[in-house]
């Protein structure tokens, strides 16, 4: 009997060193195999979508996704065509976000803005084009330094799809009556790459909305010194151009102390303005500085880090705001 209880116990002794032998090797060829599933399908076709709730007849939606400490809005023309500006920074966990999102809506084309060339802003949108595709991608007047900025120039000129540098007098027309124009930058003189970043105006149906990008006061003075000229200076044919009383602003920069500053929040007088920035950045964004004048200008605040994705429909001319 003592016999065959140690005959047992040396049994299980070397089941198990056998199984941590096997670990290893096991742990090495699962990696390989995901490396090689990767290389050839994409990870990110694997996704599913969100279930999002089908856009009613006539609705536009904007959607404010929470990506951290960067910038990604997903525009949602009446007639089912998508505009995404700015994709986050290209991390794992964001990209997958703004992926799934887009799969969840009932797109029938899809167009790419990228505002300017900081990875925060630009980061996803490899990883969309290779999975999604593209139908119109518009890039800045300012290129990026960096080698990932470059590969995504690399991806733009090997595209099958039209490229747009995207400075004032740009536009992207809907058969709603919906448009988008960029009043900013004027030229590709600038050489400040937030301050060069573009700025868009949307409307539907009166409700009006102004993506600032990364433009500090600098540039906030000098589009308030032009429109101080001429009201329509930055209309486009029959696309016009009202900053004052806009119903929602993206504040610049994800709130920093250098933007939004209280001339050019007295002439928007926004009723809402939306705060993309990450949750305990070291930032400090949004600084108490522009957090105080947004809240002297009467504007109520909506942030990403707090409330996560924030959806504003807009339909028969009345806005409403939900949290996703």
């Amino acid at each position: 009997m003592r016999q065959k209880i140690l005959t047992d116990n040396a049994k299980r002794y070397f089941f198990r060193l056998w199984l941590r032998r096997l670990r290893l090797p096991a742990v090495i060829l699962l990696v390989l195999i995901v490396a090689l599933v990767s290389a050839f399908y994409p990870f990110y076709a694997i996704l599913p979508g969100l279930d999002i709730p089908a856009r009613e007849e006539g609705e536009l939606r904007v959607h404010f996704l929470g990506v951290g400490e960067g910038d990604c809005a997903v525009v949602e023309f009446p007639d089912g065509a998508v505009v995404v500006i700015d994709a986050g920074d290209g991390g794992f966990r964001r990209t997958a976000l703004i992926m799934r999102y887009i799969k969840g809506l009932a797109y029938r084309s899809l167009a790419y803005i990228v505002t300017h060339a900081d990875l925060d802003h630009y980061g996803g949108f490899e990883y969309l084009i290779a999975t999604l595709g593209a139908d119109a991608l518009y890039l800045p007047v300012l290129d990026g330094g960096g080698l990932t900025y470059k590969k995504l120039l690399s991806i733009a000129e090997r595209a099958p799809f039209p490229v747009t540098r995207l400075s004032r007098y740009g536009t992207i027309e809907n058969a709603s009556g919906a448009y988008m124009v960029c009043i900013s930058p004027y030229s590709v003189e600038d050489t400040n790459e937030n301050d060069a970043s573009a700025v868009l105006y949307l409307a539907y149906e009166g409700v009006r909305f102004l993506f600032c990008a990364d433009i500090t006061a600098v540039r906030e003075r000098r589009l308030m010194r032009d429109y101080a000229l001429d009201k329509h200076i930055f209309d486009c044919g029959d696309c016009a151009v009202r900053l004052e009383g806009i119903d929602f602003l993206k504040v610049s920069h994800h709130g920093s102390a250098y933007s939004s500053s209280g001339e050019w929040l007295a002439l928007l007088s926004p009723a809402y303005a939306v705060l993309t920035s990450g949750a305990g950045n070291r930032y400090h964004h949004p600084t108490l500085q522009a957090a105080a004048r947004l809240d002297a200008a009467g504007a109520k605040v909506l942030r990403t880090d707090e409330l996560g994705n924030i959806v504003v429909s807009v339909r028969d001319g009345t806005y409403t705001v939900k949290i996703n």
